[in-house]
């Protein structure tokens, strides 16, 4: 039941910032390119990095993963608007754009997590 407690705990604190995230974005800039999403995803993948490496070295228990991953990047990450999202674009025509949104986002986001990874492996 603490587990379950962390997690929900966690996956609130991540929705919220997720939100807040997504609030600043649409005050900010406005067109078809959904740049809160994509830059959530980024950051999720940067910090889920971090997170795994820093487990891998044993500087944090298994709680603490579970927390982090599964409650706060889980409720932070966007992967199903993500998908929802790119799917909405190919659908109006901006099929070209969907694709750079598709393929900037996963290679990027594999590049932010081998960067959030060896950042902490290397101390």
């Amino acid at each position: 039941m603490k587990i379950l407690f962390a997690i929900g705990s966690g996956s609130f604190i991540g929705g919220a910032s997720r939100y807040l995230i997504s609030l600043f974005f649409q005050q900010k800039i406005q067109g078809v390119y959904p740049w809160a999403t994509f830059t959530v995803n980024l950051i999720g993948c940067f910090l889920i990095g971090i997170v795994f490496s820093a487990f891998e070295k044993g500087n944090m228990s298994g709680d603490w993963k579970l927390f982090l991953t599964t409650g706060i990047l889980g409720g932070f990450t966007t992967f199903s608007a993500f998908s929802m999202e790119s799917l909405q674009m190919m659908r109006s025509g901006n099929v070209m754009l969907a694709m750079i949104y598709v393929l900037t986002s996963v290679l990027l986001g594999i590049v932010f997590s081998f960067l959030g990874y060896s950042l902490i492996k290397s101390f």
